[in-house]
């Protein structure tokens, strides 16, 4: 999430929401946002539900919910995902902003 934090202003400039989605319990959640004053929405989902939803995988033996991001367009259409094999496998910010700029000039156009 550090990554994210980073470049916080970038994705706004992009008209981009993101939202962070946890396997914690709502007060371990909150205080975790609120100690770290993250810039962006989080949303505790410890039944995984939204997980499952958006297919994010769940691997025990490599501690828990493997990183997935996904890309949501305006309409609610799914324009992106990737779904992590391990906690480190995450796209760069560059990558996504990228996507980002292609799916908002194809919006435009």
């Amino acid at each position: 999430m550090a990554q994210l934090r980073q470049d916080f202003e970038q994705f706004i400039e992009r008209d981009a929401l993101i939202v962070v989605v946890g396997p914690e319990n709502a007060g371990a959640f909150n205080s975790y946002w609120t100690a770290e004053d993250l810039p962006f929405i989080g949303l505790p989902n410890p039944d995984h539900s939204v997980a499952r939803l958006y297919g994010q995988q769940v691997r025990l033996i490599k501690l828990g919910r493997m990183p997935a991001l996904v890309i949501v367009d305006k309409r609610g259409k799914v324009t992106y995902q990737h779904h992590g094999n391990s906690m480190r496998d995450i796209p760069e910010n560059e990558r996504v902003l990228a996507l980002l700029d292609e799916l908002n000039k194809s919006e435009q156009g």
